[in-house]
């Protein structure tokens, strides 16, 4: 059994455990933004239905299921009522999963969800998200002698991603090459590149030397990214019609 056959066996588990139905399930991690490590796992993440009655019970059940977590496989996933009111407040991350180009599985439901979450996505809330994950990669784990190459991967991507909203007022790409194409000083996409070759062939405990025009790069690009972030008015919608609307059509869907 390949890796995805054991990935879809362990989804038909939880839906019979549970008595859920998952509508959406991707991978999250490196391998959804396509700079994996030989021995990166599988970060797998769904969104699940409950039965309507479920959401009307007093003793009403957890909103995430956490299934496995092991040296091969981190699968968790996330109520369909949670899902949607993190749509509702811009959550940068659930987008992510909305449009990850790995998908395990995926429903006729779930590309109605996807439509209307597009009135709720927040430049401001999405560009705070990405900047505070760089930054933490960065006083976490950039400022010591060396450095394992996946962490320069954690704080470009956000940062790219950051910058693909300031450009085009949309939601980012998810896969790195994706965020890649767009323009940058030649010497930075140069030395991007040979970082990419060689995160193929080193396993992920790795340290190497700091590169030096990525580190600086990360740096100034931190800087302007907060005096960005501070600059940009409120913007999320708040109108949860739509949402609510949406949601209402779901659980009715498994009545």
């Amino acid at each position: 059994m390949d890796i995805r056959d054991t990935i879809l066996s362990e989804q038909d588990k939880i839906e019979q455990q549970y008595g859920v139905r998952i509508l959406h399930a991707v991978e999250s991690g490196s391998r959804a933004w396509g700079f994996a490590s030989p021995d990166s796992d599988y970060d797998v993440r769904f969104v699940y239905v409950r039965l309507a009655t479920d959401y009307i019970r007093l003793d009403e059940p957890r909103d995430v299921i956490e299934w496995k977590l092991d040296e091969v496989l981190d699968i968790n996933g996330w109520d369909l009522k949670k899902a949607l009111a993190q749509f509702a407040r811009g959550n940068a991350t659930l987008y992510e999963w909305s449009e990850s180009p790995v998908v395990y599985k995926t429903t006729d439901e779930w590309g109605k969800i996807r439509e209307v979450s597009k009135q709720y996505f927040s430049e401001k809330a999405a560009v705070y998200h990405y900047y505070g994950t760089a930054m933490s990669t960065w006083a976490g784990y950039l400022k010591e002698d060396t450095v394992r190459y996946k962490k320069y991967f954690y704080a470009l991507r956000p940062l790219l991603a950051a910058r693909y909203i300031e450009r085009f007022h949309a939601v980012p790409p998810v896969l790195f090459d994706d965020l890649m194409k767009m323009d940058m000083e030649p010497e930075l996409r140069s030395a991007i590149n040979d970082l990419l070759e060689k995160k193929k062939t080193t396993t992920e405990g790795e340290h190497h030397p700091h590169i030096p025009i990525i580190r600086d790069f990360i740096r100034e690009e931190l800087q302007r990214q907060k005096a960005i972030c501070d600059s940009m008015p409120e913007d999320r919608n708040k109108d949860w019609t739509a949402l609510n609307r949406c949601f209402a059509e779901m659980i009715d869907f498994t009545v």
